[in-house]
């Protein structure tokens, strides 16, 4: 048994950097009430939740839900890495699908801290043991950061295959910041250029500046999702319904490949993607509108190709064509994406599909893509998971 599923609600708060914001209960409450407003229902119509988050004690979830009502209903905490809002979402939809429910919550959030992500218990073996492993061998520079070396190390393996120039990731940047301008929700709104994205400070030299780096954000955003029959009755909004849905997990191509573009979930990217376009029997040219996951200006490149927007090698000609924006062959990340938006990483997969939603209501203003039909959600988490999402406009 396999139902639509439509997402009749959404909210979103605006993020903002570590320390300035609220606790994450008040930042989630926000968030959950807003996408019930948007839905047009009460709390106690939700019968199930699943929460995101990654930096958190266990049921935070519900802590967070507490202060939205205590209903009683199953809630479900949820972390996988910064595809946790995204797994969330995933599983929403599955118990909608399936008939176990017929109006479920999926919520992500995030309280971060300021500066590069690292492990939280020392005192046992890290789930990155083996990614690590893989990035010093392929790329050494122990004195970089590792979320720097695993991206930036796959940019480098893009440059070095196919003669991707470093100002190319710095088009991508820049182009960020003229979509997010558009958009109140984004942390950061000023146009920059190409060469100002050059001239920022140099991460690694000849590989990233740190521009072409999302920063480390606190947010919320949030989905109602809900079968035909239950929007029906209750007179929600029937408008995007969920098309398509892939999770897929690391292959054995992560390491045996010795391509720090595996290493980073480019075939896992791709599988996924390929699972949707054929259980929605649609081509990737067929996308009008995409929400990627680029978390550095580096995936945002590799990704292109793992999704099949480009053929493989094509990134460079595609960014340089314009085919990634307003005028081109599919917009990505109107909203400005994870560069400008920053990345609370519980939060991220679940404002993607707030952003996603707006473009095929067509409630988006400014950062409307005209006619949009067709849009795909690309959300990956290392260690590893990754969800990719087909979203139509009924």
């Amino acid at each position: 048994m396999s139902r639509d599923v439509f997402v009749s609600g959404v909210g979103m708060i605006p993020f903002t950097k570590p320390g300035v914001g609220e606790p994450y209960q008040q930042m989630a409450a926000r968030a959950t009430r807003q996408a019930l407003a948007d839905a047009g229902i009460g709390y106690d119509l939700v019968q199930q939740a699943y929460v995101g988050y990654v930096y958190g004690d266990s049921t935070a979830g519900q802590s967070a839900l507490y202060e939205v009502g205590m209903s009683g209903i199953p809630i479900v905490n949820v972390n996988n890495n910064c595809s946790t809002g995204s797994t969330a979402l995933f599983l929403a939809r599955q118990a909608v699908a399936s008939g176990a429910a017929d109006c479920v919550l999926a919520l992500g959030f995030e309280q971060m801290s300021p500066g590069a992500l690292g492990s939280v218990f020392k005192d046992r073996p890290s789930p990155f043991d083996r990614f690590d492993k893989a990035t010093e061998e392929l790329v050494g520079h122990g004195e970089i950061p590792l979320a720097l070396r695993y991206f930036g190390g796959a940019g480098l393996a893009h440059m070095q295959q196919y003669g991707t120039k470093l100002s190319t990731f710095a088009k991508i940047r820049a182009k960020a910041s003229r979509h997010a301008a558009n958009n109140p929700l984004a942390l950061f709104r000023t146009v920059v250029t190409e060469e100002e994205v050059l001239n920022t400070p140099v991460m690694w030299p000849g590989v990233m500046t740190r521009l072409m780096a999302c920063p480390p954000t606190c947010g919320a955003a949030a989905a109602i999702v809900c079968s035909e029959e239950f929007a029906t009755r209750h007179g929600l909004k029937r408008n995007v319904r969920i098309k398509a849905q892939a999770m897929t997990t690391d292959g054995p191509a992560t390491f045996e490949a010795r391509d720090m573009r595996e290493v980073v979930g480019f075939s896992m990217a791709k599988a996924a993607a390929d699972q949707v376009y054929e259980a929605a029997g649609i081509a990737p040219q067929d996308v009008d509108v995409v929400e990627l996951h680029d978390c550095f200006a580096h995936n945002e490149l590799i990704s292109y190709e793992a999704l099949g927007l480009c053929p493989p090698g094509g990134a460079e000609k595609f960014i340089v064509d314009g085919d990634n924006s307003y005028g081109g062959k599919v917009v990505t990340n109107p909203s400005g994406g994870l560069l400008s938006k920053g990345h609370p990483l519980g939060a991220t997969g679940l404002a993607q599909c707030y952003e996603l939603t707006h473009q095929l209501r067509g409630t988006a203003e400014k950062r409307q893509v005209e006619g949009a039909r067709l849009a795909l959600q690309h959300n990956l988490g290392l260690g590893g998971a990754c969800v990719v999402t087909l979203y139509e406009r009924v």
